[in-house]
């Protein structure tokens, strides 16, 4: 199971990443370095492989939210370097919630508990439909409005199936 983290802040710097000896992958990842509002900074590893929410661009001065696994080996070096797993450009309008679901749709922190509707969308990461409960599952969830309460509950407008 992964262990979701994140990382919200400013980007500060994009540039090309090579990951092996021969130039590899070059042009295919990059480095983001991001950093809040305490003067924190990370470097996130985007990889082809890297899941923008709603396939959006990211530039440098945009606020993003990046999410890792926080049981991934990573380097011993300042700043940290985590494979960035998911990346959200933050929008007012929306909020975006990256956690493991269980069989009551209540995330693994208790911090938000999902009420589908019939118009929620629920997609896999390629945009495809998932047609299964999604359940116990890793799940990327994109909502507006919550209740007051613990766990606070949604009906969300998208979810995402992460497989």
């Amino acid at each position: 199971m992964v262990n979701f983290r994140s990382f919200q802040g400013t980007v500060t710097m994009i540039n090309d990443f090579v990951i092996g000896q021969n130039g590899e992958g070059e042009d295919c990842y990059s480095l983001m370095s991001v950093a809040n509002r305490n003067g924190d900074v990370v470097n996130f590893v985007i990889s082809p492989t890297t899941f923008f929410v709603d396939h959006v661009m990211v530039a440098v001065g945009d606020q993003i939210t990046g999410y890792y696994d926080a049981n991934a080996p990573v380097p011993l070096i300042f700043p940290p370097q985590y494979r960035a797993l998911i990346m959200v450009k933050d929008n007012y309008y929306q909020n975006v919630k990256v956690d493991y679901f269980n069989n009551q749709l209540e995330s693994s922190d208790g911090q938000l508990k999902l009420n589908i509707s019939p118009y929620t969308q629920i997609l896999l990461t390629n945009g495809q439909a998932f047609t299964r409960n999604p359940a116990n599952r890793n799940l990327i969830v994109i909502y507006g409005p919550t209740t007051r309460s613990i766990p606070a509950q949604t009906t969300p407008n998208k979810i995402i199936v992460w497989c």
